[in-house]
């Protein structure tokens, strides 16, 4: 699969020119504040080789998001594997992560929301999870926003987060195929 369209934005494979953008964004520390530290270059680049593994393995991974009017650089959303050892793993999540100054303009939900219907759709999955850290107001949303249900008995504490870490404690939403 290389990639997907909406009405404003283009999710695809990624190409060398996205590096720069994306390091940039994964060392800002207000994109990284609900992580537990921000990504080096080496880091960021070991990050976008493993997604393009995971196009070639799996059919998926995390699309580049270009804005189709600018042709700029915003992100990623995608479906990625998650099998670290946690109740409701391996599970496959949707996810997003764009640069502070594509916030606020809906660009999240409509990349995922297509990420989602990809999921359900032509890769034939039945749920997709999504996680955050539980002080991500705005990616709470756009979880709810998605429609994606939340049982605060699935809340579970993040082994790749240090014990006694801020940012721990991650809730879990759900979509199930209709």
């Amino acid at each position: 699969m290389t990639g997907l369209a909406t009405d404003r934005l283009i999710l695809r494979r990624w190409r060398p020119a996205d590096r720069d953008p994306f390091a940039a964004m994964n060392a800002d520390p207000v994109v990284m504040e609900h992580f537990v530290a921000p990504l080096t270059r080496a880091q960021s680049d070991a990050f976008v080789d493993a997604i393009e593994a995971s196009f070639d393995e799996l059919g998926y991974g995390l699309w580049a998001i270009e804005e189709r009017a600018s042709g700029a650089f915003l992100g990623f959303t995608g479906l990625w594997d998650q099998v670290f050892p946690a109740p409701f793993t391996p599970a496959v999540e949707v996810g997003w992560r764009l640069a502070r100054d594509a916030w606020g303009l809906g660009y999240a939900t409509e990349a995922a929301r297509a990420a989602l219907a990809y999921g359900f759709g032509e890769a034939g999955l039945d749920e997709i999870v999504s996680m955050t850290a539980t002080t991500n107001a705005r990616s709470i949303a756009v979880m709810e926003r998605l429609g994606m249900t939340h049982d605060p008995a699935d809340d579970f504490d993040h082994p790749k987060v240090p014990e006694g870490h801020r940012l721990r404690r991650h809730v879990l939403y759900r979509a199930r195929r209709a």
